[in-house]
């Protein structure tokens, strides 16, 4: 949203600097390519220590355990290899853009993904290729069960499989009963958030909620509120959540989801939380890291502006003005990543998207620049939706191009190699984590953001990013 030797027993971090100047020592860097490889390696060794959650301490501000998804062990998986792996990723990633493009769309449009006719028969997805990368630990109800629920920066609504469930995925945790909690309210028709539902409908004075991701993924069931707990560092009361008793799509393995974007329904909005962040570990890692609100945000963090859309409240719009590429800025025109008038365009910061995604004309002028100055690199041929790739099987330590993000006000982050260029097999074979789209809207995605605080200041409008903080 210069670099350090990655040892094996650490998340591969992502380091921010500030530059000032483009000197020879900033135009390359090195990649740790014998440690990102054996990372990769290890998803599969039956040897992996097992995952110990962060400690959440007595604080004022509220804590949860932050997880990559390869840490669930129980969670369910249709890969036997590391390329099979980083296919379906790449494969719900795919649809993960797809989604947030069809949705900011429709927002822009003023149109909605369903009429009222259409509520009680949503369209079913085929996709099962299981659920987003990163996991926060909540507690649901009083007495408070703990969830597994998938983080979201990029929607709103909050929700989790509950009973009775007419159609429901596997996921980790024992489903949802909320006849077992003492606080479950149901949100009555006239409530205001009934009313601040895109999609409602009301049954016997009882809300009830529809969510679809774009993608065909959907759920489907009843508005309540419930207690929600922050393991040891305490619990709010009456937060509006869905009850899903028909859920369908790319959520296999997690309960629910946490919606933290910017509308009325978050998360954040409804615990009036003032600011947000969180570190993502490596995604092929076993460690664990935290999601955390009203915490102070670390002292050496490098801010860029949050922009508001006014057409759009629910993503997090960056401030991104340009790139570097070898310490030397990539020349395309600034209002390429600008919102338009009519609210198209600009870029966001997304949790649950993997890959940055560049329109075309600045992610052709980015690539470029780094192709020529990695010829020295063995090249390899494309792989899904990479069409820069490197053979690093021979090689230990690789000697790679800077590349760096620069942000309204000059401020600038440099990028570690580990999150721009990464392993797509088990083999040596890497590629440039960055992609292109068709339309007008940029993503910077999970891969540039993992080893990094990345701190969402609500009041003051800015974010924050702080390297080695996991």
């Amino acid at each position: 949203m210069a670099s350090l030797t990655v040892s094996l027993s650490s998340c591969i971090l992502f380091s921010l600097i500030l530059i000032s100047s483009s000197s020879d020592d900033q135009q390359f860097d090195f990649l740790d390519a014998a440690a990102t490889l054996h990372q990769a390696r290890q998803v599969f060794s039956p040897n992996l220590a097992a995952n110990t959650p962060a400690t959440v301490q007595l604080l004022p501000s509220l804590s949860l355990s932050l997880h990559p998804r390869s840490s669930l062990r129980s969670a369910p998986t249709t890969t036997a290899n590391y390329t099979a792996l980083t296919l379906s990723r790449l494969a719900r990633d795919e649809a993960r853009v797809q989604s947030l493009l069809l949705r900011h769309s429709l927002a822009l449009s003023g149109s909605s993904e369903f009429s009222p006719q259409q509520f009680q028969s949503p369209v079913t997805s085929g996709i099962r290729l299981g659920s987003g990368e990163y996991f926060a630990r909540i507690g649901v109800g009083r007495p408070a069960k703990d969830f597994y629920m998938v983080i979201d920066s990029g929607s709103d609504i909050s929700w989790l499989q509950c009973l009775p469930c007419a159609d429901c995925y596997n996921q980790t945790d024992p489903i949802f009963n909320p006849s077992a909690s003492a606080t479950y309210r149901p949100v009555s028709c006239a409530a205001p958030q009934c009313s601040a539902l895109e999609v409602s409908a009301c049954r016997t004075d009882a809300c009830l909620y529809q969510v679809s991701y774009g993608d065909g993924s959907y759920t489907v069931g009843s508005f309540a509120t419930e207690t929600v707990s922050f393991g040891a560092s305490g619990s709010v009361p009456n937060v509006a959540i869905g009850c899903g008793h028909h859920n369908e799509g790319l959520f296999a393995g997690a309960a629910g989801l946490l919606g933290l974007g910017g509308g009325p329904l978050s998360l954040t909005s409804q615990i009036k939380a003032t600011s947000f962040s969180y570190c993502l570990v490596n995604r092929d890692s076993t460690s664990s890291s935290t999601l955390e609100f009203n915490s102070a945000r670390p002292a050496d963090s490098v801010l860029a502006p949050l922009l508001l859309n006014s057409r759009i409240n629910t993503y997090h719009y960056v401030a991104l003005t340009g790139i570097n590429v070898g310490g030397r800025p990539v020349q395309f025109s600034p209002s390429l990543l600008s919102i338009g008038g009519d609210g198209r365009g600009g870029v966001i910061i997304d949790s649950g998207t993997a890959v940055t995604r560049l329109r075309s004309e600045v992610y052709n002028a980015v690539r470029d620049a780094f192709a020529g100055m990695a010829q020295n690199l063995p090249a390899a041929s494309g792989f899904s939706l990479f069409d820069t790739c490197f053979d690093l099987s021979s090689m230990t330590r690789v000697r790679v191009p800077t590349v760096s993000l620069q942000f309204a006000g000059g401020n600038t982050v440099a990028l570690r190699p580990s999150n721009f260029l990464i392993p797509v097999d088990d083999a040596g074979k890497y590629c440039f984590a960055f992609a292109g789209t068709s339309g007008t809207l940029s993503i910077i995605g999970n891969v540039q953001q993992q080893g990094t605080r990345v701190s969402y200041d609500l009041v003051n409008k800015y974010i924050g990013f702080s390297p080695n903080k996991c």
